[in-house]
């Protein structure tokens, strides 16, 4: 008859209260390729904390899945990922989606000669109109056009179905608490 106890818990990388030792299975699987990167790690350098690269290396290869799947819904409807922030910077906006060139340069992160880029490609394909400021002669107003909030909103759709598969493996109790960790996570960074 075999010893059905469970094995000891010991100390991970972090020491006490750290995530497990690096390479062995874990409360949802067997080690990954996180683990095998992290025993390779502690073999070589076994004071070494690994408890951050334990998590962040998991969210980097993450994001590289995203990116990827990201990169394919919006070629699906011809877009590039900045394009489609632009357009989803507008759509979100509401009624009657419209906004500055540098409004939009600073919901998406760029600068305003990327975002004049960006303009000119869509307002060539359609998705926006580029207007004078009726109170400011001086200044642009970017409006999304019905065919951008289709395109955009086709998008999303796409996006998003491929989003819920990435995260099919979670229980929705899951996808909620990672949710909250990884917003608790972000915060100091952009605050």
């Amino acid at each position: 008859m075999t010893d059905q106890t469970a094995p000891t818990p010991r100390p991970g990388p972090g020491g006490p209260g750290g995530l497990g030792g690096p390479g062995e299975p874990g409360e949802s699987g067997p080690p990954d390729e996180v683990d095998r990167i992290a025993q390779a790690w502690r073999r070589e350098q076994p004071d070494l904390d690994l408890a951050p690269l334990l998590v962040l290396s998991r969210v980097t290869r993450l994001a590289r899945h995203l990116d990827r799947d990201r990169r394919a819904a919006f070629a699906d409807h011809d877009l590039d990922l900045g394009e489609f922030d632009v357009l989803a910077a507008l759509r979100r906006g509401g009624t009657p989606y419209e906004a500055s060139p540098g409004t939009l340069a600073a919901a998406t992160l760029v600068t305003s000669g990327t975002m004049t880029t960006r303009l000119d490609k869509l307002e060539a394909r359609g998705l926006v109109h580029r207007r004078t400021d009726p109170d400011d002669g001086r200044a642009v107003i970017v409006r999304l056009t019905d065919a951008g909030r289709d395109v955009v909103d086709a998008a999303l759709a796409g996006l998003l179905e491929r989003e819920r598969a990435l995260l099919a493996g979670l229980a929705a109790d899951d996808r909620r608490h990672l949710a909250d960790l990884l917003r608790r996570l972000l915060a100091p960074l952009d605050g």
